[in-house]
Formats: structure tokens, C-alpha cells, sequence
């Protein structure tokens, strides 16, 4: 036993003589250690998401693999309940594995992350019978499958070509389960609204209309893989027998929809004299309290209560409506209404026609262009793919429609687009300016943009987002909009306003509808005339909180934890704050939780105030 001692004691004897050259190895033995406990859980979370692609074929399309390309993902209540099940075995298996306090700080992200979206599959689940697939006026399962395969499932050889029918195929498959899960919630005294069972209806009767169900102009779907195989054709990819021949087969699997989409349509005329209209927030619903709860949780990634929320929207509401004052005072009018009152007076009411669409759509695409050149002054990363505006497909288009944003594909093959509803009013084209900014650049667009092309870090990062992060930075980038100078004058400015002010309101109406009662009509007006927004979009945006309760309030939410943090970072640091890196620092690294961002930004505060 000696010699071991006479080593220990050797050992301890060198520690104390070189106490600062000790702790520099220590520092580097634990830093190596951290980079191999990093690659291992890097490695260990790839694994992990290559079985979770494996289990939703949609999202393998969306990362550009054609693994799964001829299939659906599967919305059975077994399959939910198994890939749950999966999640939190993962995480199981994950903390027996790595000790994270051994880990480096962005790899305890990663680890936390992982871990909270099986505690978020698990509150997803407790309100599955709550979200059936018809009831969202976003993502009903109608319309949500033919906008796949027009918007995301590319076509590029005769293999995708092949999937695509072989998706075309299964479309009714799916729409079965969908009609199954929606009784069941039906059984359990959830329906959805009335407005949302007849635009149901009328959206099955309008994809199966047309060629080649009958005469009149060619269906959205058969419009489009006409248009995706011709393009092969062309592109010298298919020969013109073999295109020919794989068109008749997508026609006979197009025509098969009509009896699936008429079993829909059967479904909702049955549902009809149910269906539920004036108060139909979750506060009508069995145990809505708790499901809301929940929503505002998945949706904003804090604790706060309806009843905060609530009072936090109407704080802001008087907020903005001062601002507005004061913009409208420097443009030479005595209040905003007043200036509210100017603008409708130069931009009266007048319904879009083809030469109105294709004024948005130019000036958009103008505007998103000259907005990519202002960037570099703000960001380190900066967008590499192509963005573009377009409008909204036929089948989906209302008047009054929220725009909306898809990131690329990971390759850049299929560019990054945002979507806008080009029916209905014309609105102050001064709105436009903030409305490019929030969806494309430096908004949803942008961060898609560098979310999807992230190298460094584990894979699911790059798909995995949060309402409150995604859409309250594309809240805080039409702020920095006006921060870049983006904006061409200041009526685009005072619109800018104009839309803060509609997310404000949006906090006080969701909460209204799901925690307080409001009927539909209640919240419309109070969107309409507090909002500022007209008729037809408020209309169309509080029957969207109806069935999506809670999303409406991450946006506000998330805006006002980035603004808190970032006045935190520039108080604290003073002259040593890094804008372009407190940027990074929000985008560069994927969606987080606002708890976790949080985290994150205190921790680089520490680092760099000096």
C-alpha cells in the first residue's frame, strides 16, 4: 500500500505548489470533457430524430428527403398515443445516459429542450379530444392535405411524381380517421363552431369541383400535378408516354377524392343543427378551463394566467393608442383618428381585381428585396435562400385571411414563401410594408431561412419551434423595421403601430373568448373597433382564436420578453452591447422556449458586461 500513498501524496503535494497551472488543467480537462459529453448527446439526439422522422413522413417531405414520400402521417389516436409514449422513453433513456452538469451551456439547451417537448407532447395529448381534425379554422385536415401536396410536396423526378399520387391515393384514408376522431369529440360534447362546419363544406365542395370532376376549370389539385409534370416533361426528367401515363393515374386517384370529400361533407350537414354559434370559447366547453390553461402554456412557454394576459393586452392597447397619438401629431393631424380618418380618405374601400393583386405582389417583392440590404449593420447571419410573396391558392383564399410564412427547404431548392390572401378589400397599402416585415424579412421568413440551414448543433433544433418565440421575434422585426429605416415614410411607420395594436388586442379577445365568456360578436367588435381592424378580417380573425385557442397570444407575449430582455442586455452592458449579437443569439440557434431564452441571454450578459 505505500507506494500508492507516497503517489496520492506526490499528487496533492504538486496541486499545492501549482495551484494556478492545477486549476488551468482542471478548466481544460473539464472543457474536454464537456466537448466529448456534447458530441456524444449530439449525437445520441440525431439518432433519436431520425426515428421520429421515420414515424411522421410529412416532415421527412418538409426536410427535403424522400424517404415516406408516398405516405401520410398517421392521426390515429394509437399512433398519438405510442409516439408519446416514444418521446418520454427517449428522455428516460437520455438522463441515463448523460449527466448534464457535465455538459457545456448550449448543450444543456439542447438536453432541456428535448426533454420539454415530451412534457409539451404530453399536454398536447391531454387536449387532444379538444383539437379534432376539422375544428381549426387553420389547419382543418380538408384543406390541410391538398395544401401539402401543392405547397410543400415537391416534384423533381418521376419518384416524387409517384408519391405524389401515391399521397393522392391515401387522402381518403386519412379523411376517415379525421370524420372518426371528430365524432368522438362530438360524443364528448365538443364541436366545432357552426361557421367553421359550413366553410368546411363549402372548401370539400370547391376541391372537388372543376376538371376532372366535371366541367369548368381544372381543380386545385389537378391544376397542380398537371403543372408539376409538365415541368418534368420539359425539364428533359420524364418522358412524355411515361408522364402521360402516370397523369392518368393521378386523374383516376383525383376523381376517387369525390366520395371521400362527400363523406366529409355528409358529416358536416349531419353536424350542422348541433354546431355551436355566438359563445364558443373553451370556458363553453367540458372542462374548457383547464384545456385553455393548457393552451396558454404550449402557446406562450410561460405560466402566465388568462387573467394576466388579459390585463397585460389592455395595458398595452392604451400604451400604442399614445403612441399613435404622437406619430399622428408629427404628421400634422390632431389625433390618430383623425389621421385614421385621412388615410380612409385617400384609400377608400375597393374590392382587389388582377391589376390590384399584381400591384401587392410587385411592391411586396420590392420591398422584401430592398429589406435583405439593409440587414448587415444588424446580423451576423444573415438570410441565404430565396424568399418570395405570393398569393394564397384558390381553395384556401378568404377575404380578410391572415398572411402567412414557410420557411425553405433545407437544401434551398424550394425557396422560403409568404402567403397572402388577395380577396376581398383592398387594404391601406401603408400596411403592407409591416406585414412584409413580420412574415419575410427579418421576420418568419429569415428565421426560417437560418433555422433550417443550422450545421453545428443536433438536428431537431432546426425544426422544432415555439408560437411565442417564432411569431413574437416576427413581432419584434417589425419594430426593427423602423429601427433599420425600412420603412418609407410615416404613414408606413403609423401602421406599423396600427398592426402592434392589433396584437395587443389580440390578447385581451382570446382571452375574452376562452376565459370570459365573449361571444363571437363581443370579440368581432371589439377587433374591429379597438383593433382597428375591418369587418371582414376581424371577423375572420376571431373566428381563428375560436379554434385555435391561446395561439393568437404568443405573439404579444413573446414580443414583449425579447424588448424586456434586450432594454436588460443594453442596460447591463452599456457600451459593450453587441446588437448584431444579441440577434445571434435570439435566431441563429433554432426556436427556444421563452424560459430558456431567457437563461440564455442572462448568461451572455454575464459573459461579455466585463
Amino acid at each position: 500500500m505505500k507506494p500508492a500513498i507516497r503517489i496520492a501524496v506526490s499528487a496533492l503535494a504538486i496541486a499545492l505548489a501549482f495551484p494556478v497551472t492545477s486549476s488551468r488543467a482542471d478548466a481544460a480537462q473539464a472543457a474536454a470533457t464537456a466537448s466529448t459529453e456534447d458530441a456524444a448527446l449530439t449525437a445520441f439526439l440525431d439518432a433519436e430524430f431520425e426515428a421520429w422522422v421515420k414515424m411522421q413522413p410529412q416532415l421527412a417531405t418538409r426536410l427535403g428527403r424522400k424517404d415516406g414520400g408516398d405516405q401520410w402521417n398517421d392521426i390515429g389516436d394509437e399512433a398519438a398515443a405510442a409516439q408519446l409514449a416514444w418521446r418520454q422513453d427517449s428522455v428516460a433513456r437520455m438522463k441515463a445516459r448523460f449527466d448534464r452538469a457535465k455538459l457545456s451551456p448550449e448543450a444543456q439547451v439542447n438536453y432541456d429542450i428535448w426533454e420539454l417537448e415530451a412534457e409539451r407532447a404530453a399536454l398536447s395529448q391531454a387536449n387532444r379530444l379538444y383539437r379534432p381534425p376539422f375544428y381549426s379554422r387553420l389547419y382543418s385536415a380538408h384543406s390541410q392535405l391538398p395544401d401539402f401536396l401543392i405547397n410543400t410536396h415537391s416534384v423533381a423526378d418521376a419518384t416524387d411524381l409517384k408519391n405524389y399520387i401515391a399521397r393522392l391515393r391515401g387522402i381518403p384514408a386519412v379523411l376517415d380517421v379525421a370524420i372518426e376522431r371528430t365524432r368522438a369529440s362530438e360524443a364528448a360534447g365538443i364541436h366545432p363552431p357552426k361557421f367553421q362546419i359550413e366553410t368546411i363544406i363549402s372548401g370539400s365542395e370547391k376541391l372537388t369541383s372543376g376538371a376532372p370532376f366535371g366541367d369548368g376549370p381544372d381543380a386545385a389539385l389537378w391544376a397542380d400535378v398537371k403543372a408539376k409534370t409538365e415541368a418534368l416533361v420539359t425539364a428533359g426528367k420524364l418522358p412524355r408516354a411515361e408522364a402521360d401515363a402516370l397523369l392518368a393515374e393521378a386523374r383516376t386517384a383525383i376523381v376517387a377524392l369525390k366520395p371521400a370529400y362527400g363523406r366529409v361533407v355528409a358529416w358536416a350537414k349531419e353536424s350542422l343543427p348541433k354546431a355551436p354559434s355566438g359563445k364558443v370559447g373553451a370556458i363553453t366547453l367540458p372542462e374548457g378551463a383547464a384545456y385553455y390553461a393548457n393552451e396558454l402554456k404550449l402557446n406562450t412557454t410561460t405560466d402566465y394566467t388568462a387573467e394576466q394576459i388579459h390585463s397585460i393586452g389592455r395595458s398595452e392597447v392604451a400604451r400604442i393608442e399614445a403612441e399613435q397619438d404622437a406619430l399622428a401629431k408629427k404628421a400634422g393631424f390632431a389625433d390618430r383618428s383623425a389621421y385614421y380618418a385621412e388615410r380612409a380618405k385617400l384609400f377608400p374601400p375597393k374590392p382587389y381585381d388582377d391589376a390590384a393583386r399584381k400591384e401587392y405582389l410587385d411592391t411586396a417583392n420590392a420591398f422584401v428585396k430592398r429589406t435583405r440590404t439593409l440587414l448587415e449593420p444588424y446580423f451576423n447571419t444573415l438570410p441565404a435562400y430565396g424568399i418570395e410573396v405570393v398569393r394564397e391558392p384558390a381553395f384556401s383564399e378568404v377575404a380578410g385571411g391572415a398572411a402567412h410564412a414557410s420557411a425553405p427547404s433545407p437544401d434551398g431548392k424550394r425557396p422560403a414563401r409568404t402567403y397572402v390572401h388577395l380577396v376581398g378589400t383592398v387594404p391601406d397599402p401603408a400596411a403592407m410594408y409591416t406585414l412584409m416585415c413580420h412574415e419575410a424579412v427579418p421576420g418568419h421568413n429569415m428565421q426560417g431561412d437560418i433555422q433550417v440551414r443550422q450545421k453545428s448543433g443536433p438536428q431537431f433544433r432546426a425544426v422544432t419551434g415555439y408560437v411565442a418565440f417564432g411569431e413574437g421575434w416576427a413581432l419584434y422585426a417589425e419594430s426593427l423595421c423602423k429601427e433599420m429605416d425600412a420603412f418609407p415614410d410615416i404613414a408606413a411607420d403609423f401602421m406599423r403601430l396600427d398592426a402592434e395594436l392589433f396584437r395587443a388586442a389580440r390578447l385581451v379577445v382570446d382571452t375574452g373568448i376562452h376565459a370570459m365568456g365573449w361571444t363571437e360578436e363581443e370579440a368581432v367588435t371589439y377587433m374591429n373597433q379597438t383593433g382597428r381592424q375591418p369587418i371582414e378580417r376581424s371577423r375572420s380573425e376571431i373566428r381563428r382564436y375560436i379554434t385555435l385557442p391561446g395561439q393568437a397570444t404568443g405573439y404579444k407575449m413573446g414580443m414583449l420578453k425579447m424588448v424586456e430582455l434586450r432594454r436588460k442586455a443594453e442596460g447591463a452592458m452599456g457600451s459593450k452591447f453587441d446588437i448584431k449579437g444579441f440577434h445571434d443569439l435570439l435566431i441563429a440557434s433554432g426556436s427556444q422556449p421563452l424560459s430558456i431564452l431567457e437563461r440564455r441571454v442572462n448568461e451572455w450578459i454575464a459573459r461579455n458586461k466585463g
